[in-house]
């Protein structure tokens, strides 16, 4: 793609030609070797690492979804960051959680939020919930030769659907097949552990705070089995990232709140080291 060089301050004419109100498909057409699968990978002469983000989880509850994830990344048998960030907001009433190899799933949710805005622009309307996790499939589908390769992106999508007026879950696997969740979700090293864990502690009636709670202790839970997965870090004031949405759109929880139920399930795993117990029958 050119740019038009005639005129100081004019846009080149790919911008200005009616196409899809699709920022891939416009990508695709005029500059294809800047969407991230078509890159080509340089050869690697033996064992090659790099940063992955572990455990992420999603709670539906009555009046929305929250979606969480802890902080750490690995590479290898190494801690490679302490505190990346692993929830991002796609759009006013959606969130993408991150799984997989940390820098491609951070360009991958970049890319997906400009998608998104760049539709709402051109169509003057949003996408629904239906059709932003069909998107994002679509990208995880083109990211498919860098996951054969070992560089996979496996992210969970939430979000509240204002046409249904309930909170929804979408889970993917690396050649972006798209699931829809009933009630809680995970995916990461960590997330058999914490689905385990949000197996036995979920109901349908929970309030937004019983499911943030939820969420934080299927992370400790996670952590307690898994070395990729962290639990909350007192002494360096590193807490879950706890994002919750609603009709009144996206809201992350401050470090304050976030916090504050990280101490309380503290204090009451000094009691109870295993967490709270379901009733047997």
């Amino acid at each position: 793609m050119e740019a038009n060089t005639r005129g100081a301050g004019r846009l080149p004419a790919a911008f200005l030609t009616p196409g899809s109100s699709s920022f891939m498909d416009f990508l695709g057409e005029h500059t294809p070797e800047m969407l991230p699968g078509n890159r080509a990978l340089p050869a690697v002469q033996g064992a090659f690492e790099a940063p992955h983000g572990t455990t992420i989880l999603a709670v539906t509850f009555s009046g929305g979804v929250v979606l969480a994830g802890d902080r750490r990344a690995t590479m290898g048998n190494v801690i490679a960051q302490r505190d990346m960030e692993k929830v991002f907001p796609a759009d006013e009433y959606s969130a993408v959680g991150i799984a997989g190899t940390a820098g491609l799933a951070v360009e991958m949710v970049k890319l997906f939020q400009l998608e998104l805005e760049h539709f709402e622009k051109v169509e003057g309307v949003q996408l629904s919930l239906e059709g932003k996790a069909n998107r994002l499939s679509t990208m995880i589908r083109g990211n498919l030769g860098m996951a054969m390769q070992g560089l996979a992106v496996v992210p969970l999508f939430a979000g509240y659907d204002v046409d249904r007026g309930k909170g929804r879950i979408f889970s993917y696997d690396v050649t972006g097949g798209r699931s829809e969740e009933r009630g809680y979700a995970a995916t990461g090293s960590g997330s058999v552990y914490a689905r385990g864990s949000m197996k036995k502690l979920y109901h349908e009636d929970l309030t937004e705070e019983q499911a943030a709670t939820l969420a934080v202790q299927a992370l400790y839970d996670a952590a307690d089995d898994d070395s990729a997965t962290a639990g909350p870090d007192i002494a360096r004031r590193i807490f879950p990232i706890i994002t919750v949405i609603t009709e009144d759109g996206v809201r992350k929880l401050t470090d304050d709140e976030s916090s504050e139920i990280a101490r309380a399930i503290l204090e009451r795993r000094l009691e109870r080291p295993d967490g709270p117990r379901a009733a047997l029958l």
